[in-house]
């Protein structure tokens, strides 16, 4: 009730100024403007304060850069009312003799003077000026002007403790993100009737990444698995299936291999003229909807599924399936649409659309009356804009389709089925896998990697290292295959997140078993002792929440400060990958809160014992608290990443 009270207070008084302002009664009209941009910016700060009371969201974690980023964007706006979209550039210090975090607007904006307005203004008076206009703020401590006009920003040492209390007391909650929107992330998708291999594997880990993400930052997700399952192929794959097992309609066929199964059909349908004629038959049957057909078609599929569950199980992967058949009846009318809005051209008998600013036309119908990837991509497109409702739409798929999607986009937008300052429609284009020889990653004998073959291969290397530490002589049976699981797959996830999705990467499992550097095995190891400290000390998880209540963190100590303003910049890193989308931030943001934890472990002292008996004599509960904290972002940074830490390794 008061800060409603104070809202209507500032907007009247706002409101006033303006009109006396507009009267030009009022000589210091530069003042006045100053002083209305920082009511309006405690305005601002108390209807969002007001909108988080009403939507319970004050549990969120804060991000520290976008608060700093609204303080100096009001100072900005005082100092420079006339300015429109001034640059707001704010990031952390690299060196603590710089701050903790640099506002570099200055130089941006005295370009802009000189090219706007023809002022010759030096950087450092711009800065002058905008420090003169920070708003008062519960964050800042205090700044300094460094070098031609760098505003360095000291943190509040009491701000940052109460931010790591309310992190301990309320666990890693997400930033408030306003309206909850739906985001469509299509991931995986492989074929019917073929295994997946290495290709698939990046698709497949990025994607549910990303959907992991956004569930934590509070969207609504929906998870599509985009299977090959229509088209010719099937045709071939019937024929093969009522030949070698002609009462499948009754006796569910024993398809122990598909791979080799596929590769049979293939070959008959290459070599044999009549298989060929049959399977083709079998394609329009199929597509009539004949009910022996789809029977056979469903048997196929299911062995698939089996398959591709298998792997899905290892690595905690959840999909929905939608695939191509499921747009096979909406085909037509995305066909019609294009013809009635005049957009469709008849090329030997195809119908093509041509799309501004694309040579190459999407082919939307064969010359054979059939439909092709471009047709169901469309489909696909439309489905998810108009009866999902996306807000946000994804495709992780690899870099060979930027131009085939970036085609469909752009025909999706010229039909008006959305607008892309409204609607976010993404390609999270990725590199290829490669073998340590840096060429694609093949087999010795020349063949693609079967993704089964490379989880059982990681399995057995995993198991090997532990052994190699001693590990099955201090966990149990039980423990040991726990480590073994999140050891194995925890870093073929890591190895992959952890590069730039833009690029290829070398597959090497030596390189990401190795517990030295920033690798998943590092990182587990680190989680795992870090764990393990309360433990010894004999604190448990009551005695840590109770502590959290009452104990202040001290931050005195260097290494004390730096973990924890480390530990704090985990919002701002969610922020950055929810725009760009790229998670390699995540993992170096991990390794290194995980290398300045070992900074302040080697120099904080958390836990004294006495030399000769080895008794505790004393635990820092505040710094007991830090490790927690570190733990605790952690171990949501691996949930994010899809990777199963341990409590022994």
């Amino acid at each position: 009730a008061l800060q409603e009270n104070e809202i209507k207070l500032l907007a009247a008084e706002i409101e006033h100024l303006k009109n006396f302002g507009s009267l030009g009664v009022c000589p210091g009209l530069e003042r006045l403007r100053e002083e209305n941009a920082k009511l309006k910016y405690r305005l601002n700060c108390l209807r969002k304060s007001l909108q988080e009371e009403r939507s319970k969201t004050t549990k969120s974690m804060i991000n520290i850069n976008s608060c700093l980023q609204e303080i100096f964007g009001a100072a900005i706006q005082a100092a420079y009312p006339d300015l429109e979209n001034p640059p707001l550039v704010v990031t952390p210090s690299q060196q603590p003799k710089f701050g903790d975090y640099q506002c570099n607007s200055a130089m941006g904006i005295t370009q802009i003077l000189l090219k706007t307005k023809e002022q010759k203004v030096s950087p450092r008076e711009i800065a002058e000026k905008i420090t003169q206009n920070i708003p008062a703020n519960e964050c800042i401590e205090k700044v300094e002007i460094a070098g031609p006009g760098f505003i360095n920003v000291h943190l509040r040492k009491d701000f940052v403790s109460k931010q790591l209390s309310s992190l301990l007391m309320n666990g890693v909650q997400p930033p408030a993100i306003g309206k909850r929107k739906k985001v469509v992330v299509d991931f995986s998708s492989p074929n019917i009737a073929k295994e997946m291999h290495v290709g698939h594997l990046r698709s497949t880990i990025i994607g549910e990444s990303m959907c992991r993400l956004f569930e934590f930052a509070g969207y609504d997700v929906l998870r599509l698995n985009h299977l090959g399952d229509w088209g010719t192929q099937f045709g071939m794959l019937i024929a093969h299936l009522q030949d070698k097992f002609p009462d499948y309609l009754t006796v569910s066929p024993p398809i122990g291999d598909l791979q080799a199964f596929y590769k049979e059909s293939k070959r008959r349908f290459d070599t044999e003229e009549e298989f060929k004629k049959r399977a083709y038959q079998c394609v329009v049957l199929l597509q009539s909807k004949n009910p022996d057909f789809i029977k056979a078609w469903e048997l196929i599929c299911d062995v698939s599924r089996k398959e591709f569950q298998k792997i899905y199980s290892c690595l905690d992967i959840t999909l929905i399936e939608r695939g191509e058949s499921f747009y096979q009846d909406m085909m037509k009318d995305i066909v019609k649409e294009f013809e009635d809005r005049g957009f469709v051209q008849v090329d030997d008998g195809r119908k093509i659309v041509f799309v501004p600013g694309f040579p190459v036309p999407l082919t939307i119908m064969k010359s054979d009356g059939g439909y092709t990837y471009d047709t169901s991509d469309l489909a696909a497109l439309k489905h998810r804009l108009s009866q999902e409702k996306a807000d946000i739409l994804i495709y992780v798929v690899d870099s060979g389709q930027s131009v085939h999607f970036q085609t469909v986009f752009a025909a999706g937008q010229m039909m008006g089925w959305y607008d892309p300052k409204v609607t976010r429609v993404a390609h999270a284009a990725f590199g290829v896998v490669l073998g340590e020889d840096k060429k694609k990653f093949k087999t010795r004998s020349g063949d693609t990697v079967r993704l089964i073959d490379l989880l059982e291969e990681g399995l057995k290397r995993a198991m090997d290292k532990l052994k190699d530490k001693e590990r099955d002589k201090v966990l149990t049976a039980e423990e040991l295959e726990a480590a073994q699981r999140s050891v194995a797959f925890g870093c073929i996830k890591y190895a992959d997140l952890s590069h730039n999705r833009l690029n290829d990467y070398v597959f090497s499992f030596d390189k990401m078993l190795d517990d030295r550097g920033n690798t998943a095995a590092y990182l587990l190891y680190a989680f795992t002792r870090i764990r393990a400290i309360a433990r010894l000390a004999n604190i448990d998880e009551q005695m840590l929440r109770k502590a959290a209540r009452e104990e202040v963190l001290i931050l005195d100590h260097e290494k004390e400060w730096k973990l924890g303003k480390c530990i704090l910049r985990f919002p701002e890193i969610l922020q950055k990958i929810l725009e760009d989308l790229l998670l390699h931030t995540l993992c170096d943001y991990l390794y290194e809160l995980a290398t300045t934890f070992t900074e302040f472990y080697d120099n904080c002292y958390c836990v004294e014992k006495d030399r000769q008996s080895g008794q505790i004599v004393k635990v820092n509960m505040w710094r007991l608290l830090l490790c927690e904290a570190t733990a605790t972002v952690m171990a949501k940074g691996f949930d994010i990443l899809g990777i199963k830490p341990v409590q022994k390794m």
